[in-house]
C-alpha cells in the first residue's frame, strides 16, 4: 500500500510506502518515486490503482504480462508475498513505474503532516535560522555605527 505525498513537475510523483510487501527490495516507510511510462516490463515495479477500488493505491512487481484483444494487463505480486495478487491489472489502472525509493523518509513526511511533527521539523528550525540572521544583521548595524563615529 502507498499514500501519495505530492505531485512533482514532470509526472513524477512522491508516495509514502504504507506496508511491507515490497521488502526488501522497497522498505516500509520509504518514499517511492513514480513516473507514468508507455512501456511497463516483466520485473518493473509499478503503482496502480481501481483494479481492487481502494483509494490507496497499490505498488507490486510486474510478473507476467498478458494481452487480450490488445489490451495489456498486468500480473503483479509483491515480492514478500507468496502467491500472485488475485486481479489482474489493467494498464489503463497503473499510475507508474517506481524509478527508485528513499528508505525511512516517508515517516519523516508522515510526521511533518501532524501539528507537532510540523512544529517541530519547519517552524522551530525556521525560528532558529530567523534567529540566527538577526545576530548576524544586529552585529552588522553596530559595526557600522561604530565605524561611522
Amino acid at each position: 500500500m502507498i499514500a501519495s505525498i505530492f505531485p512533482i513537475t514532470g509526472n513524477y510523483e512522491l508516495r509514502v510506502v504504507q506496508s511491507g510487501s515490497m521488502e526488501p527490495a522497497i522498505k516500509t516507510g520509504s518514499v517511492a518515486v513514480i513516473k507514468p511510462s508507455d512501456d511497463y516490463q516483466v520485473g518493473d515495479v509499478i503503482t496502480f490503482g481501481d483494479v481492487y477500488k481502494s483509494e490507496t493505491p497499490i505498488t507490486h512487481r510486474i510478473v507476467d504480462i498478458k494481452v487480450i484483444e490488445g489490451d495489456y494487463y498486468y500480473i503483479t505480486k509483491g515480492d514478500a508475498n507468496d502467491d500472485n495478487d488475485p486481479k489482474d491489472v489493467p494498464k489503463e489502472d497503473v499510475i507508474g513505474k517506481v524509478l527508485f525509493s528513499l528508505p525511512y523518509a516517508g515517516y519523516v513526511v508522515q510526521e511533518a503532516r501532524k501539528p507537532f511533527g510540523f512544529a517541530i521539523l519547519i517552524i522551530i528550525p525556521g525560528v532558529i535560522i530567523v534567529y540566527d540572521e538577526s545576530k548576524k544583521i544586529w552585529k552588522e548595524i553596530k559595526k557600522t555605527k561604530k565605524s561611522n563615529t
